[in-house]
């Protein structure tokens, strides 16, 4: 089995990360360069705690300290899969090459 080219996948995932964010989460809003949310991963009542860097994809929940620093790991996390299944499913689903 070949290695997955993790940097393809998080480049073409950043080309279109907006789009993707608003799909994840859809009660979201861009407040400069973050996208606020609340996390669907926990009881959330209100965005403000959980934010994704739209340039570079750097995420995390400040009320849990969870976080990720690219696209990949921000899909493993709402997806609750490992790494190489999210990277898998976001390279399917952007249509991108990833090996």
């Amino acid at each position: 089995m070949s290695s997955l080219d993790f940097d393809r996948i998080n480049c073409a995932a950043l080309a279109c990360f907006s789009t993707l964010l608003r799909r994840w989460l859809p009660d979201g809003r861009l407040e400069g360069r973050e996208y606020v949310a609340r996390n669907p991963k926990r009881n959330d009542r209100r965005p403000g705690y959980f934010k994704v860097n739209i340039c570079n994809g750097r995420w995390a929940d400040f009320a849990t300290g969870d976080g990720g620093g690219d696209p990949v790991s921000l899909a493993a996390y709402l997806d609750g899969t490992g790494q190489a299944e999210a990277a898998r499913n976001l390279a399917r689903m952007l249509g991108v090459r990833h090996d």
